[in-house]
């Protein structure tokens, strides 16, 4: 859906799974440290929303997450994933419930298979999923922002702001009272720099919560009876996931950033060496210059000097190998 922010001064539009919402409004760079001061909002209202209701909605989901949210207390923010049989990551839900409802976020476009796939889970809960994504637009508030939340507003409150689930018809007096408005990119290149991942952007068709570090944020290992759960604990107990979520330093000179996508080889190598891994996410960031997240291989030596294409790249961990 086109965000009416789009008409506001100086919007770039953003591309691909991102279209409809603004990329930046003029100034990636000011927009990023206005987000880091804890000033400002992203309009993230492209993504999907979807809510569960019913007396039965927590213990029902927590039938069908990776998450424990049987007993949920209202207010607090958690994620979760859904996993295929096989274990691999299907969907990614940011998520609170407010005492009667529970409340997610999903990345655009992925509501409908979400629904369609929950629906044929109801069974005899007492439940109602809806797709409210015409209705309400997810904003983010950075942390340390002061800026007041709408009464009755559902809101997920983490570490790393507030995600306001506000009605879509209020978007632009919320953007006049609470700007300015920062673009996708800025918000964007804080999740890199704070290593978070991103479906379908650090993941692929075969990737595990294990390597991407989701073990924890939104796995929670004490539970069962999910799908995809005895991938996770074979996994947990028994082996080592294939391969790992790397945070990389990006040789400041290049002009382009590589693409998601462009092929990992060791520097030592050069660029048509063996393909250890692959760019997921690449950003330029305000103090740290160019940076990205990356899947390489489980066993590539962590001190191991990598290029990403033709571009240098040095490698912190993220998931311990």
């Amino acid at each position: 859906m086109k965000s009416p922010l789009l008409s506001l001064p100086g919007a770039v539009p953003a591309e691909g799974v991102d279209e409809g919402v603004a990329a930046h409004y003029g100034d990636l760079f000011r927009e990023q440290r206005a987000l880091a001061e804890g000033t400002g909002f992203v309009d993230l209202s492209h993504r999907g929303v979807v809510t569960v209701s019913g007396a039965d909605r927590l213990t029902w989901l927590h039938l069908l997450l990776t998450q424990h949210v049987s007993d949920l207390p209202a207010g607090r923010a958690t994620e979760s994933l859904i996993l295929s049989a096989n274990g691999h990551i299907e969907h990614a839900l940011y998520l609170v419930d407010d005492g009667e409802t529970m409340w997610a976020h999903v990345e655009p476009g992925t509501q409908d298979a979400l629904i369609a796939y929950l629906e044929s889970m109801k069974f005899f809960y007492r439940v109602e999923v809806a797709d409210r994504t015409a209705e309400f637009a997810v904003v983010h508030l950075p942390a340390g922002s002061i800026a007041p939340v709408p009464e009755g507003a559902a809101v997920r409150e983490t570490a790393h702001g507030r995600d306001v689930f506000l009605p879509r018809a209020d978007l632009p007096s919320y953007a006049d009272e609470h700007g300015p408005a920062a673009g996708l990119l800025a918000y964007e290149a804080l999740r890199v720099e704070h290593r978070r991942p991103r479906l379908a952007f650090e993941t692929d068709h075969r990737t595990i919560p294990h390597e991407l570090g989701w073990i924890g944020t939104a796995v929670h290992l004490q539970k069962g009876c999910y799908r995809g759960q005895e991938t996770v604990a074979r996994v947990q107990n028994l082996g080592k996931p294939p391969r790992r979520l790397v945070f990389l330093h990006l040789d400041g000179s290049e002009v382009h950033l590589p693409v998601h996508g462009t092929p990992l080889h060791l520097a030592s190598d050069g660029p048509e060496g063996r393909k250890l891994g692959f760019i997921t996410t690449s950003v330029r960031h305000h103090e740290l210059g160019p940076i990205a997240l990356a899947l390489i291989k489980r066993n590539v030596p962590l001190d191991a000097e990598l290029l990403a294409g033709t571009t240098a790249a040095a490698q912190e961990v993220v998931v311990e190998p």
